[in-house]
């Protein structure tokens, strides 16, 4: 039996699947963050310790224990990119074909199952991917926090604290954002607050994930709340656009899926869907996870086309 792996390496989880030359899955594992950003040492030995125990789950089902397995193909997406970890997987792996790549493509093929289409991602950063019929892909966004990132959920905070420092210094609109931050982190006032963000105790997940106080704010009816998640929508709705229309001639069909844990918002998800839909493209839901995107992947390296099945619960 010829054999397909696919992993979606984050900084959250890691997810590895196996499926057989049919296109039959056959064995999901799942682990913890592979992406540390800790000493080198102990970012190597973390990363092959998670992926190895993924791997093995997948194939639990064939017996695998002290087992050698031969993959016909591979691919491994993961975020903060490839360039450090290709070298380590070809020492690891036993594999004919190693695609490494990043975790948006892998987003961006599960989403559509490989087909064309447009993806938005936006959790703490943001990035949009495109790929036409001919198999272009093209890119905008992912510049990072200081540069970038609008709309995602770090931006989201940042537009918080700075709506926050302007009722507190007096030269903006009182808003219900300034007692929710405070709340929520413990800090005695709004310039307190900016100072501890500034330090290693909040690293950036840590500071997005205090974007959901704007939706809560928005969804009471606080007006700068409500500007805050409208501006983001129409920012993440202009990249979507900017990655599309490198690819796609006006009127041209273009499935776009909205990914990430910003789009939770209702306030922001309906107004991003509808600005997009506006432009003539169509938002539609992801129609895999990104470990099946990866399989996928495997499988389009070697020009072999399948169709899935058996496919786990969590990856439909």
């Amino acid at each position: 039996m010829k054999l397909f792996l696919g992993v979606d390496g984050g900084q959250s989880s890691t997810v590895a699947i196996v499926g057989d030359e049919t296109g039959r899955i056959i064995g999901m594992g799942q682990d913890g963050p592979c992406n540390h950003v800790k000493s080198a040492v102990e970012g190597r030995e973390t990363f092959i310790r998670v992926i190895g125990c993924c791997i093995a789950k997948a194939l639990a089902s064939r017996n695998s224990e002290g087992a050698v397995f031969n993959f016909e193909a591979a691919c491994l997406g993961f975020s903060g990119g490839p360039a450090d970890k290709k070298a380590i997987l070809e020492e690891m792996l036993s594999v004919k074909k190693l695609t490494v790549t990043t975790d948006a493509l892998i987003a961006l093929t599960a989403a559509h199952a490989g087909g064309p289409g447009c993806i938005t991602i936006a959790g703490t950063g943001n990035i949009a991917f495109a790929r036409n019929t001919q198999g272009k892909v093209r890119r905008a966004g992912g510049w990072g926090y200081v540069f970038g990132d609008e709309g995602a959920g770090f931006d989201l905070t940042r537009q918080a604290l700075r709506a926050a420092l302007r009722q507190h210094e007096g030269w903006g609109p009182p808003t219900a954002l300034h007692g929710a931050l405070l709340a929520a982190t413990g800090a005695p006032d709004a310039n307190d607050l900016l100072h501890r963000f500034y330090t290693a105790d909040y690293p950036r997940p840590r500071i997005a994930s205090y974007s959901k106080l704007v939706d809560e704010c928005a969804n009471a009816g606080d007006i700068v709340a409500i500007t805050i998640l409208n501006n983001a929508a129409q920012e993440l709705a202009s990249l979507c656009a900017a990655a599309r229309n490198k690819l796609f001639a006006h009127g041209e069909y273009c499935p776009v899926s909205a990914i990430g844990g910003v789009f939770r918002s209702n306030i922001l998800r309906e107004r991003f869907q509808m600005l997009v839909e506006l432009s003539g493209a169509t938002v539609t839901v992801p129609q895999h996870g990104p470990a099946i995107g990866a399989l996928i992947e495997a499988y389009k390296s070697v020009d072999l086309l399948v169709t899935l099945t058996n496919l786990p619960e969590k990856e439909k």
